[in-house]
């Protein structure tokens, strides 16, 4: 289940979009000021921050550029009145999407659903169930606290969510994760590479599965 946290200091607007999204299976966090998000952020799983602008305690954008400095969650800005500089100013400082204020419930889903996708943009970033992979700074985290991967891991994990939906050949990716020693390659290897990425990746009680194995064929990545 994804959790949103809407960072809204109006009291009623903050309910209003928690009872918009709930139907579509949203748990939240509801903070009415950034001192409470920070808290919130560093003590749960957040996958989309819904972020006002203006709070009592300080500059939505400055919260923005904090953010980023360590996580990788979807944030959509709040904006009154469609101000231009605002949502200049706040796409610049890292955030995803805006809406203004007021808004349609229909835009409101949509533009949620659109975050809340499994998706790889042309940075190299893929973001899933709390997983941020940035392949391009070579930096990985899952619900905001950072992987220890090896070389030889990231290529395997690449390959995998470049090509999730199907099914990787192990010959591919051993063709492709070691480039001209392939030949001198052990297939067990592989094996023993993919054992160690899934239990960085996945919980211990295997309710969480990202890798999936097709006997005789080679692996897939799991969409959730």
């Amino acid at each position: 289940m994804n959790r949103i946290m809407v960072v809204e200091d109006d009291k009623k607007m903050n309910k209003g979009i928690q009872l918009a999204l709930r139907q579509e299976g949203y748990c939240f966090v509801a903070c009415r000021t950034l001192a409470e998000a920070r808290v919130a952020l560093k003590s749960q799983k957040t996958d989309l921050i819904l972020l006002d602008v203006n709070l009592p305690d300080g500059n939505g954008m400055d919260f923005i550029r904090e953010i980023r400095r360590q996580y990788q969650t979807p944030i959509i800005l709040l904006t009154v009145n469609d101000m231009e500089m605002d949502i200049v100013m706040g796409l610049e400082a890292g955030a995803n999407d805006y809406i203004t204020k007021p808004f349609s419930l229909m835009v409101l889903r949509a533009r949620v659903a659109v975050q809340l996708r499994p998706q790889k943009n042309r940075n190299g970033h893929f973001s899933q169930d709390g997983l941020d992979l940035d392949f391009e700074s070579m930096r990985f985290y899952q619900n905001g606290r950072p992987l220890e991967l090896s070389l030889t891991e990231q290529k395997i994990l690449k390959i995998l969510c470049e090509n999730r939906g199907a099914t990787v050949k192990r010959s591919h990716i051993i063709d492709t994760v070691w480039s001209g020693d392939s030949e001198y390659v052990d297939e067990h290897a592989l094996t023993v590479a993919v054992k160690r990425l899934r239990g960085k990746l996945e919980d211990k009680d295997g309710k969480r599965e990202y890798i999936k194995t097709v006997y005789g064929v080679g692996y897939a990545w799991v969409m959730q």
